[in-house]
């Protein structure tokens, strides 16, 4: 097995031909839900597709991104294995705080779209299933995931579920930043520091009008959200966004509202992840991979449901494009 990034960048090469051209998502935007199927069915996809149903076209999402994404941490050994583990730790958060917000609103595990991380889905069902939060980090503990810990020492903050996942988001990214600069990764701690920026963005949006201090829920690690911005922008001031200009985050200015706030850094990432299209010989080729396949699998859900619920196309074009 492999030790550095030559070998299994070159098998990222070859996943990446089965990446799905613009000019899909462009037909599906137009197509009935029959007509969805099969294209669909004719892709990457369509090997997972043993339905016709909504929740089946989840399903064939969700096993395929699970495997074109979640071995490629099995394929290499030494510093390689640990920078794709990194990126994968960091759907682990995203997973545990989409089954935090399922549990709190009555959706079903069946709605949550578990993007690729060390953990399988069989656990995150028995998560979902835990009786409480105390419960929920009882089931993470028996794989000794660090995530249990950080759950664990939130609760005992508090269970007010904003604030939880500002606290687990903060523990988190501040133990992946220590990791990260161990490692021969330039592009991947970069990006990283962009994560942090944006979910200090995130934070301060979600508590802004809560009387929250900055100084318990600011991440430190990002590039261009400091302290004195983030508390800013937790106070209202939206000036803070317009400051980004000279930022990957430039996209940011006028925005009011968290729904837009995502969007915009939804793309911003992205986009900055397929700049490491052009590190052949390090994690950025896997960083931008990994991301590319995500969205990938977003942008297919959203127009499974424009199709089956026949929704207008303007309604959700917007939403499955980044420039």
């Amino acid at each position: 097995m492999a030790d550095d990034f030559a070998y299994l960048n070159a098998r990222v090469r070859a996943r990446r031909q089965s990446l799905l051209k613009e000019s899909f998502f462009q037909e599906a935007l137009d197509l009935a839900y029959p007509e969805f199927l099969r294209l669909l069915s004719e892709s990457v996809y369509g090997a997972e597709l043993a339905g016709q149903g909504l929740p089946d076209v989840d399903r064939a999402v969700g096993r395929t991104l699970a495997r074109l994404v979640g071995d490629l941490p099995g394929l290499v050994t030494g510093e390689a294995r640990e920078a794709v583990r990194l990126l994968l730790l960091r759907n682990d958060l995203t997973n545990l705080q989409a089954i935090l917000r399922a549990k709190a609103t009555g959706r079903s595990f069946e709605e949550v779209l578990l993007l690729p991380g060390t953990l399988k889905e069989p656990l995150w069902r028995q998560a979902y299933e835990a009786q409480d939060l105390p419960g929920m980090a009882q089931v993470l503990s028996v794989p000794g995931h660090p995530l249990a810990r950080a759950l664990r020492a939130v609760l005992r903050e508090t269970q007010e579920l904003t604030r939880v996942e500002a606290l687990l988001a903060k523990r988190f990214f501040e133990d992946v930043a220590k990791a990260a600069k161990a490692l021969e990764a330039p592009f991947l701690r970069d990006y990283l520091a962009l994560e942090v920026d944006a979910e200090n963005l995130r934070t301060a949006f979600k508590l802004q009008g809560q009387g929250v201090s900055p100084e318990g829920v600011f991440i430190r690690g990002g590039r261009f959200v400091d302290r004195v911005r983030f508390a800013r922008l937790l106070e209202g001031d939206y000036a803070v966004l317009d400051e980004l200009s000279g930022t990957p985050f430039a996209p940011l200015a006028g925005v009011r509202d968290l729904k837009e706030l995502e969007k915009r850094l939804r793309c911003v990432l992205l986009k900055e992840a397929r700049k490491g299209a052009s590190d052949p010989l390090g994690a950025g080729l896997v960083l931008a991979y990994v991301k590319e396949r995500e969205w990938e699998a977003m942008r297919l859900r959203l127009l499974a449901r424009r199709a089956y619920f026949g929704l207008p196309r303007a309604q959700v074009e917007e939403e499955v494009a980044c420039a």
